[in-house]
Formats: structure tokens, sequence, C-alpha cells
């Protein structure tokens, strides 16, 4: 066994063993906290669902760099599911449906424990297959083509229906018609941080920075415009069940972590993506890409946490630690062993053209 894995597996049963016994002084406190870690984390597999067609559409240097790192964080998915095993034994702990709250016959029906869980299965089913699929079409221009058309379509449906019911529906009263497209761009955002930032520094496939820069950019707009658009809509349509869920995070202490991602994920790093000289260097595209990846954990847990209540606040930061650290290490002995199988087949003809 490599250092990394033996690390990973040290790691993984020690923060296990942590969350367990998280789950039994607090299991509503612990259980939150694992969702918000497996949220922040499971969106870097799942968005890579939508780059890794995207490159196999464009053919450019990208579609040859990126794809043994997008191949190994596809191969991942399965694992996602599994590992959200916990939070569908628990559903009512943290959800209001589940827990049985009043709700819209529809809507109760929709977000029913067994719904909810056939849905999630049936959405790791799906992708799991999708990313086998475009891994086995590697090396032939045709299948290419196909397995990339045809995911991009299923899984940007079925990524903003999967955001709808693990993030939206912690509020039982709260609908917005863009919530999924967010949580797709939020997926967008994780993956694409993920594999410039280990490309760059882990796997140094990524020669060259040209183009890359630009394309976190234009993520980036799309991610700011998604939010942008929903506080409009909302605000301007004045319904008080959709505007409260903005007035939860500008109050006890979220303001602070609202205010520190309009900052810290826009405003910086836009300006600073705007130098073509920061874009081409590769150190700055990092430390972006790094900063995006620790901030993709405090949006996490401001889409989820003002959501439930009686939370405890000493216990809730240590089971969030414990809960990244479980997952990532989870991730890493999957992804370790996947490249060293993906990097076989790197001088594919078709890939190239």
């Amino acid at each position: 066994m490599s250092t990394i894995r033996l690390r990973a597996t040290i790691i993984g049963v020690a923060t296990l063993t942590c969350l367990c016994l998280g789950a039994i002084i607090d299991p509503r406190t612990t259980l939150a906290a694992y969702l918000v870690g497996w949220i922040t984390l499971a969106a870097i597999p799942i968005g890579g669902l939508l780059i890794l067609p995207t490159t196999y559409l464009v053919r450019r240097t990208w579609t040859h760099d990126l794809h043994p790192i997008l191949a190994a964080m596809t191969a991942t998915l399965p694992l996602c599911g599994v590992l959200f095993i916990p939070v569908l034994l628990r559903q009512s702990l943290l959800y209001p449906v589940a827990a049985g709250a009043a709700a819209p016959a529809f809507r109760a029906a929709y977000l029913a424990p067994w719904a909810f869980a056939l849905r999630t299965i049936a959405f790791f089913s799906i992708w799991s297959v999708l990313g086998a699929w475009l891994t086995r079409a590697w090396g032939d221009s045709a299948r290419m083509n196909r397995a990339a058309s045809v995911t991009l379509i299923v899984a940007s449906l079925t990524i903003s229906l999967a955001g709808i019911d693990w993030l939206e529906s912690l509020n039982a009263d709260f609908h917005s018609s863009i919530y999924g497209l967010l949580f797709v761009s939020f997926t967008l955002m994780s993956s694409l941080a993920f594999v410039l930032a280990f490309g760059l520094r882990c796997y140094r496939r990524i020669h060259s920075t040209r183009g890359y820069g630009g394309l976190f950019l234009g993520t980036l707009l799309l991610w700011a415009y998604l939010h942008a658009m929903q506080y409009i809509v909302i605000w301007a349509g004045n319904i008080p069940d959709e505007v409260t869920w903005y007035l939860d995070r500008v109050q006890n202490g979220w303001q602070y972590v609202t205010a520190l991602l309009a900052i810290g994920q826009f405003v910086v790093p836009f300006l600073l993506l705007l130098s073509a000289r920061v874009r081409r260097d590769r150190r700055w595209l990092f430390a972006i890409c790094t900063a995006t990846l620790i901030l993709r954990g405090a949006e996490a847990a401001l889409l989820a946490f003002p959501e439930i209540d009686n939370l405890n606040v000493m216990l809730l930061p240590f089971a969030n630690i414990a809960a990244l650290l479980f997952i990532a290490s989870a991730f890493t002995l999957v992804i370790t062993r996947k490249l060293g199988d993906t990097a076989v087949g790197l001088n594919a003809p078709a890939a190239r053209a």
C-alpha cells in the first residue's frame, strides 16, 4: 500500500470513530455536519459529469490533459452514493417533511422518505452508468460524441433535481425555480477548481494554463449570475416564505459568511482573473482554485445550516471537520487507485482529434 493510501486509511478510520462518537452525543448536529461535508466533496465528482463530456465535445488540449483526473473523479460516484446512506437512514433528523411537517399534498408525496431515497438511488445509478460510459468511450471519436451529448442532457437535469432534494427541501416552505441551477453551478465550480488545482500541483498534467483562467472566470460569472438572479426575483416578488430564506442568512453570524462568499468567491477572484498575467500564472491560478475549494465548504454550510434548528454550535465545527476528512480519505483511496488505471490509455489518437 502506498504512503498516501495508508495515511488516508488511518485518517478515515480515526475520523469515522469521531463521527460515531458525535452521533452518540448529538445525532442531529453530527448528521447535519456530515451532510454539509458530503455536499462539499460529492459536488466535485458530480460536477465532473458536466466537465468531462464538455471536453469530449470541445476537443482541445484540455481533452487530453484533464481526462485522467476527470475519469478518476467520476469513478468515485458509486462511493458518493454509499456515503450518503447515513442521511437516507435518518432523514427525519434533518428534513421537515420526513419528520412529519405539514406540506401540500404533492410536496408531501414527493418528499416522502421512500420517494426521496428512491430518487437518490436513481440519481447515483444513472450517474455511475454515465461515468462508466464516458470512460469506456475514450479513444473512439463517435462514441465520445454520443456519450458526451447524452450525459450533458441527463446529468444537467438530474443534478438540478438532486440539489432540490438534498438542500432546498431542508426548508419545507421555501421554493425557488432557480435553485436546481444554483446547485448545478455549485458542482461546476467545485469540480473545475479541484481539477485545475490537482492538475497544476499534484498530478502535473496541465503544462500550460493558457485558456484555463478564462474558463474558470466564465464559470465564476455563471455562478454569480444565478445567485444574483435568484436574489432579484425573490426580493422583487416579496413573498414572505421566500424572503425569509435570505433574512436567515443575514443574521446570527451568517451575514459574515455571506460577505465572505461575496467578496472572497466573487469580487476578489473576478478582479484578479481580469488580468491576463494572473490567468497565465500557475501559482495565481492554483491559489484561486484552492481558495474556491475552501469556500465551497462555506457555501454548503450557508445553504444548509440556517435551515436546521437546534444545532450544537460547540460540536458542529468539529463534526464538520471530521466529516470532511472522512469523506476526503475515502475519495483519496479511490482516486489514487483509479489514476494508475487511467494513465494507460492516454495516447488514444481520437482523444487528440
